[in-house]
């Protein structure tokens, strides 16, 4: 193997929203979330020297993310959280404070992915919804830089101090976020600092960032990328592929219909992406030989896996990491064990450390 060209950050995945099987779409009360287990995902991805662990948000799955880092704080060392934070969920100010607190809680290791799926019980049109967003993250941004903000938009109407309380930095944690429609690129465009993108062909990958590319610079910004997706590595690729289709073995499709639909972003423009992707696969569901569309089956968001050996695996990182991807969040199933895997063959020959940049200033016109 050789060492990935350019550096990234690795991160792993904790399934808080009830997302882990051994067979997909097979429910096993040893891996539904709890915080045990939860926790158990987090210190193996940290003993490993995973530079950061996405804790995802749900509402009717899983467990809280936010009181779940604030345990997993005095539990880890070196490890950062990428802690998902659901637009318009709290008012701005006490997100502020939160964020400012867990920071604290971490010595400084906190990142932040934002959401901007409906709220549970509410249904607002693209538009307005990403609207808000751009506006939560524009006063989140001031506050926790530690700047008053006089601020009267369209959802928010602010005029409020910082919380006494700051990050460790006095600088506001990173913002990872995704979305492919319009309105979602808009809104990332003008306020997020890394663009998540869930699996798909690289041309495609590369066709996404150039449009990105384009909407940040109109605003004066830049915008740094992130690859979100599966992963399957063992000793060879035909063994891969067999812990592939090994993984679906039990799945039948209108459980995984069902499944599918508990997401509040089921319906989002990525979410289509993904279907179309599969759609394109081939009859064993691969869209490219080491891109395995068949995880999305039985999920809704990232439904894709990089599947093959550690060299193959290793090579689509880099081919990843040479297309402008900066940061990967990588997951398997169940994730512990896949975890295990591919810190064994692939993280050690991976140039990796944690995403260090100075954002862009949000423009929030």
């Amino acid at each position: 193997m050789s060492a990935a060209r350019t550096p990234v950050e690795m991160a792993w995945f904790s399934a808080l929203c009830d997302d882990d099987y051994e067979f997909l779409g097979v429910p096993d009360p040893k891996l539904l979330s709890s915080f045990d287990h939860c926790r158990n995902i987090v210190l193996t991805a940290d003993r490993y020297g995973f530079d950061n662990v996405l804790l995802p948000s749900g509402y009717q799955l899983g467990i809280d993310n936010t009181a779940f880092a604030a345990g997993m704080a005095p539990l880890t060392n070196d490890i950062r959280f990428l802690l998902a934070v659901r637009m318009g969920e709290l008012v701005v100010p006490q997100v502020a404070r939160q964020m400012a607190t867990l920071d604290q809680m971490m010595n400084g290791r906190l990142t932040i992915n934002i959401i901007s799926s409906d709220l549970p019980g509410e249904t607002l049109d693209s538009e307005p919804r990403y609207r808000r967003s751009t506006e939560t993250m524009y006063v989140l941004r001031e506050l926790l830089d530690g700047r008053s903000v006089d601020f009267h938009g369209d959802h928010l109407d602010v005029t409020v101090d910082p919380p006494r309380i700051s990050t460790v930095s006095g600088r506001s944690p990173l913002f990872y976020f995704g979305g492919l429609s319009p309105a979602a690129r808009e809104c990332a465009a003008a306020a997020a600092d890394v663009f998540l993108m869930w699996p798909n062909t690289t041309d495609k990958v590369l066709e996404v960032k150039a449009d990105m590319d384009a909407r940040a610079a109109e605003k004066g910004r830049q915008l740094r990328y992130g690859w979100r997706s599966h992963v399957i590595v063992r000793e060879t690729e035909d063994e891969a592929r067999a812990a592939a289709d090994r993984l679906l073995s039990r799945l039948d499709a209108e459980t995984g219909k069902q499944i599918r639909k508990k997401s509040l972003d089921s319906g989002s423009a990525g979410v289509a992406a993904q279907t179309a992707l599969r759609d394109g696969s081939d009859d064993d569901g691969y869209a490219e030989r080491h891109l395995w569309t068949g995880v999305g089956r039985a999920r809704s968001g990232a439904g894709a896996a990089i599947v093959g050996d550690p060299d193959q695996v290793l090579g689509k990182i880099n081919e990843l990491a040479d297309a402008g991807i900066d940061a990967f969040v990588l997951s398997g199933y169940p994730h512990a064990a896949e975890c295990d895997l591919f810190a064994r063959y692939v993280l050690p020959e991976i140039n990796h450390g944690r995403l260090e940049f100075e954002p862009s200033p949000i423009n929030v016109a």
